[in-house]
């Protein structure tokens, strides 16, 4: 009968009887709070970045403060709330950022769900075709706002000579409204369709490919094998971009800024504002006319605004799925 050693790999794997209580505490608290120590630093750059901002935005929107002189403030109560529901301005660059919104993200959306579909089939240099999707996203806002300023110049611009052949006189983008709005929306829509398009065309190559070979054995064609398949299986994913493409909507600035000649007009959205977003106007408010509280009463309402927003797509979405 052997007879075990100290080498034997039973006495190595045993510590000594005094250690194993701490050992196994240790093991017990890393098992319970290494979780919380792996996630921390997402909390803390929340905590520093995003929840104190917005906290302390919230307490400059109930006091009026200048930006000269940011600590002094004077309690106002919701004063600069109320001030905007009387305030025309403002509720024009309401009016104009839900246009924007509508106008670039509704067509941006629907082109996007078409190219993803056709890139989902087998075609020849597909890999390129989705670096060429992912250009405009990578391209600067300012030059791309730039050069299309250019293109829809009322003189010398590109789609102007193309519509003169058409038989129209030349159009002033810039100055017009709703051709001001649709030029930025094409602005817009030329940035975002090839990211959202690569979005869906990773949500359509996670459908089983078992549904459209079912489908196909039934006799559904192509178009039907999109609506009954392609769709349903889109649903999450559509609800997501409508979701992001909402709050990029509302948070849109550079594109209306620079389209204007980079705010050298004396009232940032066009002369007669009929391209003014919230926040461009927030930031007239803010930065321009240097009205601290009042800037931060239009950035939470903003916020508010996007909640709603968010809470109408999500309610319409659970609605349509539980009509099915």
């Amino acid at each position: 009968m052997a007879v075990a050693t100290a080498d034997t790999p039973t006495e190595k794997a045993l510590p000594p009887p005094g250690d194993r209580p701490w050992r196994t505490r240790r093991a017990r608290w890393d098992l319970k709070y290494s979780p919380y120590a792996f996630v921390s630093p997402f909390f803390l750059l929340f905590a520093a970045f995003g929840l104190y901002p917005l906290i302390w935005t919230a307490w400059t929107s109930l006091h009026k403060v200048e930006l000269q002189s940011p600590d002094q403030s004077t309690w106002v109560g919701l004063k600069n709330f109320t001030d905007l529901l009387g305030d025309d301005n403002f509720w024009n660059a309401f009016r104009n950022t839900f246009q924007l919104g509508v106008i670039s993200t509704v067509p941006q959306l629907m082109m996007a769900l078409g190219l993803a579909h056709l890139l989902n089939y087998k075609l020849r240099g597909r890999t390129f075709w989705r670096v060429a999707m992912l250009a405009p996203f990578a391209t600067s806002v300012a030059a791309a706002t730039l050069v299309f300023a250019q293109l829809f110049g009322r003189d010398y611009g590109f789609i102007n000579w193309v519509l003169h052949f058409a038989g129209f006189h030349n159009i002033d983008f810039q100055n017009g409204t709703w051709s001001a709005q649709i030029a930025i929306s094409v602005i817009v829509t030329w940035r975002w369709t090839g990211y959202n398009a690569l979005i869906y065309l990773a949500a359509m190559q996670s459908i089983p490919g078992e549904l459209y070979e079912s489908a196909a054995m039934d006799g559904a064609s192509r178009w039907q094998q999109f609506r009954h398949v392609t769709l349903p299986g889109l649903r999450p994913t559509i609800l997501f971009t409508i979701v992001v493409s909402t709050i990029g909507a509302s948070q849109l600035f550079g594109e209306p800024l620079l389209f204007s000649g980079g705010g050298s007009n004396p009232e940032m959205g066009g002369v007669d504002r009929q391209y003014q977003t919230l926040s461009m106007y927030f930031y007239e408010r803010g930065f321009t006319d240097q009205h601290l509280g009042r800037a931060a009463a239009i950035a939470w309402a903003m916020f508010l605004v996007i909640i709603v927003f968010v809470l109408i797509n999500f309610l319409l979405a659970r609605r349509a799925q539980s009509a099915k």
